[in-house]
């Protein structure tokens, strides 16, 4: 259900222009399918859950942040999270959850996050079983497996790839993870592995995007780097780091500057913290910086201990499904607060899920009456 407004609406000083703003509701519901990945990324918040290969051995609650995997989940030790997550399986339970969760919050894009997921060893029943279900699919991925599964993807129905794309040189991948990749060997395997990810996915007819994550200034250099190195089709968006704050924002803001970006169009999605703008650079090349808005659930959120300017980095982003080590699927609606988890069967009944919908309807209509 995407409803735009197509007419100039904003006023945007720094070049003495309106921009247009496209306004639509959310549709997308987030799954996180698998918690394996083979990167390391030293910002990652793993939708919210501890990696549980390095906390199969704790009790609930006592999580690390980081163990011997190398890898990183920001919030957990902090977000009161009670189970860690396990593979979501191509089953009748997955089906009839996905089905039930399109109706309850009238969704019609599945998002399929991780740890990675192109690493599911069932990737593409999974997505054959939400086209099935009517969803749209999509998924980010870091491109370590696209080769050999996107091609099968595709023909099961794979609409379009968020590439996170976190180094186009040995030297800068180590900046962003774990000292395992100072190996440049394995650092160019996972580059190259990457490379060909975005080109299977291209050759295939699935839409695809670089997500690049910017903590500070000092990474400049690879984004110029992989505007240069890949092709128009992959369109770029830039995202700021949680964990770093105003530092990344105004990091990306001096590297727009500094290739002469001009910004364009605003997109406004109601009901979630999620929007982007988009720069044309000088080459007629499209680049979108995907920022946070302040939005925060009107019930759920009061008296939240995050709810701040500081302390609350995603806002309300939208709803995500999880699979638990019992098999049981658990909805969360935060990251930073996954003590607000709760089995689907009960999140579908709840004030929790009447207020989401409410908060992506009336949010429209605020926008619409205020453009």
């Amino acid at each position: 259900m995407c409803i735009h407004l197509y007419y100039i609406v904003r006023w945007i000083p720094i070049i003495e222009s309106y921009i247009p703003v496209y306004v639509d509701k959310t549709s997308t519901l987030r799954v996180k399918i698998i918690d394996a990945c083979g990167m390391t990324c030293s910002f990652c918040h793993n939708e919210g859950t501890p990696v549980t290969i390095d906390n199969l051995s704790r009790e609930v609650g006592n999580w690390t942040k980081a163990g011997s995997s190398g890898r990183v989940s920001i919030y957990s030790t902090t977000n009161g999270v009670r189970f860690l997550p396990v593979t979501v399986l191509p089953d009748k339970e997955f089906a009839q959850t996905i089905s039930l969760l399109r109706e309850t919050l009238n969704v019609e894009e599945l998002h399929l996050t991780g740890g990675e997921p192109t690493l599911h060893p069932l990737l593409p029943e999974i997505i054959r079983m939400a086209t099935e279900s009517g969803y749209r699919v999509c998924m980010t991925s870091n491109g370590e497996n696209g080769e050999r599964v996107l091609s099968a993807c595709a023909d099961a129905g794979l609409d379009r790839v968020n590439f996170s794309i976190f180094g186009t040189t040995p030297e800068e991948l180590v900046q962003v993870q774990h000292k395992k990749y100072q190996n440049r060997q394995l650092a160019e395997r996972k580059i190259k592995a990457l490379q060909k990810s975005v080109q299977v996915a291209i050759n295939h007819g699935i839409k695809v995007s670089a997500n690049i994550v910017v903590p500070d200034y000092k990474h400049s250099p690879r984004v110029r780097r992989l505007m240069e190195e890949y092709a128009p089709e992959l369109s770029v968006r830039l995202l700021n780091s949680l964990d770093e704050g105003k530092c990344s924002i105004d990091a990306i803001h001096q590297i727009l500057t500094e290739l002469k970006a001009v910004p364009v169009a605003e997109y406004i999605t109601s009901g979630v913290s999620g929007s982007k703008m988009a720069y044309q650079l000088p080459s007629g090349r499209m680049i979108f910086f995907k920022q946070i808005r302040p939005i925060r659930l009107p019930k759920t959120c009061v008296g939240c201990r995050f709810n701040n300017d500081i302390d609350c980095q995603e806002g309300y982003y939208g709803v995500r499904l999880y699979r638990d080590q019992s098999g049981r699927y658990q909805v969360g609606v935060c990251i930073q607060r996954m003590d607000l988890c709760m089995p689907v069967e009960d999140f579908v009944v709840s004030d929790l899920c009447n207020e989401i919908v409410e908060l992506r309807e009336a949010e429209y209509d605020a926008l619409i009456k205020g453009l």
